[in-house]
């Protein structure tokens, strides 16, 4: 329970206008787009600007009181999840486009900012944001810097890091500090790319300025049915070994198309079993003549349908069917887990039937739709709470993302690993590897006050056994000391 000192320090800092602190206001921040956990926060404060995050900040690290940043709470992976006796610094004031730059090709953003509205401010110069997750009409840029998110176009264009320039953060102490330049050409080591990813745990970013990019001259975009995911997955390697590198190769499955066109009608084939969305980009030249080998391809592995896309119209129309794919679960199941593992694309078709497997056994439904190009997986455990399904549901879920691993992958792609997937980490990483992540964490924020118990395993977290600690050779030096 935070005392009345605090909370008054906390008012200070922000604004009394600034704190909720009712029960029912208090609920609507209780978890993120992971919806299975749920925490009630102390206090939520909402500050406007850089100085009142760094003066909250400043208040939570004088007192000893935990806490965490938060933007749109569209992430999957617990990554915003309130800790009990700690506040919540919610960044949704902070969403000015603060400048676009067109000549040098940039914008710097608040926080706050959707991802979608950075292309929207950019697309009067004939410029855009290449990063495009799912849900990019509502997340926000701060997020996306806390996740490294991708979308379906990071195939060709990378993620969120590939296109940050620099930012402005507020460290654990409540330090302002800039990392990375403007140029994108830097002195010593690359605090920038630390802090991508990082989850919130090594500060909270509140200014960034992205690289833009020149909206291409041509785009193709086609749909394709196929009669089995493993001839759609032997499309995504061969286009890929032909040398082509398109702009974004998305598969659904049967449950997924299902989900989606019942909830947006974007003209898929229900009764297909697998559905390619193949979209290049570039040159009108080289767009023609590598959309002509993409068709050959598909009619190779025995496509039951092409469509291609006549206009921007059609095109956003497929697009609105493949991202409309995680929501529209919604009406085929009640509730659902969302993952996220990674694995080598030559790999796609066996871990999907791996899947189907691991389903089977656990008598759950799994709708597969993923970023196939790079082997992004998102699988969608389907289960029912009222029937008593959500830890059979959570135990699935788990063993696909550790299945990843085994094959060769990672536990995510772009989601982060936040509350969900904290206790596989062991799985992914060596126990010194874990140690040195921590020791990096450490160096920013010893007191572990910024968004803590995510993205490492901690044995409140995991109920595991704390293994020896060994010395590094510097320590017993007496060269550094431990944090």
């Amino acid at each position: 329970m935070l005392d009345a000192r605090v909370r008054s320090d906390l008012a200070a800092a922000v604004g009394e206008d600034n704190v909720i602190s009712d029960p029912v206001g208090l609920r609507s921040y209780e978890c993120d787009g992971l919806t299975g956990f749920r925490v009630i926060p102390e206090l939520v404060v909402l500050p406007t600007d850089t100085d009142s995050v760094a003066a909250a900040v400043r208040a939570c690290h004088a007192h000893g009181v935990p806490y965490v940043a938060r933007g749109a709470g569209t992430g999957l992976s617990g990554g915003a999840l309130p800790v009990a006796d700690g506040i919540v610094i919610s960044l949704q004031r902070l969403r000015r486009v603060l400048e676009v730059d067109p000549l040098d090709r940039r914008a710097t953003l608040q926080p706050g900012v959707t991802n979608l509205d950075v292309t929207k401010a950019a697309a009067p110069y004939g410029l855009y944001f290449a990063p495009d997750p799912s849900s990019q009409q509502v997340c926000t840029i701060g997020g996306n810097v806390a996740e490294n998110s991708g979308g379906a176009h990071c195939l060709k264009y990378g993620f969120t890091t590939n296109h940050v320039l620099s930012m402005t953060v507020v460290l654990p102490d409540g330090e302002v500090v800039t990392l990375g330049e403007d140029t994108n050409e830097q002195l010593g080591p690359d605090l920038r790319g630390v802090f991508i990813g990082s989850e919130g745990t090594l500060g909270i970013v509140c200014e960034v300025t992205v690289r833009l990019l020149p909206v291409p001259e041509t785009v193709r975009t086609l749909l394709a049915d196929f009669n089995s995911v493993r001839e759609a997955g032997e499309v995504v390697s061969d286009i890929v070994a032909a040398g082509i590198v398109p702009a974004a190769v998305e598969m659904m499955d049967n449950l997924a198309i299902q989900a989606a066109e019942q909830a947006v009608h974007a003209g898929y084939t229900l009764d297909a079993a697998a559905a390619l969305v193949v979209e290049l980009d570039g040159p009108a030249t080289e767009c023609a003549a590598q959309f002509e080998q993409v068709k050959a391809i598909c009619e190779r592995h025995n496509c039951t349908r092409l469509h291609i896309a006549g206009n921007d119209d059609e095109r956003a129309k497929i697009w609105r069917g493949r991202k409309a794919a995680f929501a529209a679960v919604g009406r085929i199941s009640p509730d659902y887990f969302v993952q996220d593992g990674v694995v080598p694309r030559t790999r796609l078709a066996e871990v999907l039937e791996r899947i189907e497997d691991m389903g089977r056994a656990a008598g759950l439904r799994v709708a597969n739709v993923f970023h196939a190009g790079d082997g992004n997986l998102h699988p969608l455990v389907l289960y029912s709470a009222a029937a008593g399904e959500q830890d059979r549901a959570e135990e699935l879920s788990k063993q696909i993302a550790e299945l990843c691993v085994e094959l060769g992958g990672s536990l995510s792609g772009e989601h982060g690993i936040g509350t969900d997937k904290a206790c596989s980490m062991p799985r992914m990483f060596s126990t010194d590897d874990l140690t040195t992540m921590d020791r990096v964490r450490s160096a920013f924020d010893p007191h572990r006050l910024c968004n803590p118990g995510k993205l490492l395993p901690t044995p409140r977290l995991c109920g595991e056994a704390p293994g020896p600690y060994r010395p590094h050779p510097l320590e017993e030096a007496g060269v550094i000391e431990r944090l």
